[in-house]
C-alpha cells in the first residue's frame, strides 16, 4: 500500500449521518489505511476537522465527542505546518489557481511524502509531482 493523506472533508464524513454512503466509504478507507500504517494528516486537517464537526454538520457533535474524535485522529502521523509550507502554498495558490487552504493541504501531503491524497474537493485523478489526488466516493454518491 502507498502512504495516503486524508483531506478534512473525508474525515468529517465519519460523523455525518446525513450522508450514510459517504460515511461508510470514509470509515472503510480510514480503517484500511490506518491498519496498514499508511494514513497521514496535518495540523491543518485537525483544526479544520474540529471546526467542521462542531459547527458545520447538520447535527454538530458535542464538544466532548469532537475532542475525543480529534484525539483519535491525532494518533495518526501528523504533518506539522511550518512557514516554508505556508510560503509554498502561497506560490501554489498563485501559479495553480488553487485556493490557499487547498494548496496548503497539497503542500502538507507532498512534505509527508505520500503518494495519494484523498479529497472530495480537489480535482480527481490530478497528479502533482509524485502525488495523485483521489476522490474515494463513487460518482452516484456525489452531490
Amino acid at each position: 500500500m502507498m502512504p495516503a493523506f486524508f483531506d478534512t472533508n473525508i474525515l468529517v464524513y465519519l460523523f455525518d449521518n446525513s450522508e450514510p454512503q459517504k460515511k461508510a466509504v470514509a470509515q472503510r478507507l480510514l480503517e484500511m489505511e490506518v491498519a496498514s500504517g499508511n494514513a497521514v494528516i496535518s495540523t491543518q486537517v485537525l483544526q479544520e476537522f474540529y471546526v467542521a464537526v462542531t459547527r458545520k454538520l447538520a447535527k454538530p457533535l458535542p464538544l466532548d465527542v469532537a475532542e475525543q474524535a480529534l484525539c483519535d485522529l491525532a494518533a495518526m502521523p501528523v504533518q506539522l505546518i511550518d512557514t516554508h509550507m505556508i510560503m509554498a502554498a502561497v506560490r501554489r495558490n498563485l501559479v495553480d489557481a488553487m485556493s490557499f487552504w487547498d494548496a496548503l493541504i497539497v503542500e502538507a501531503a507532498l512534505r509527508a511524502g505520500v503518494q495519494v491524497l484523498y479529497s472530495e474537493d480537489l480535482q480527481d485523478d490530478r497528479a502533482i509531482g509524485s502525488l495523485r489526488i483521489q476522490n474515494p466516493f463513487p460518482k452516484q454518491a456525489q452531490r
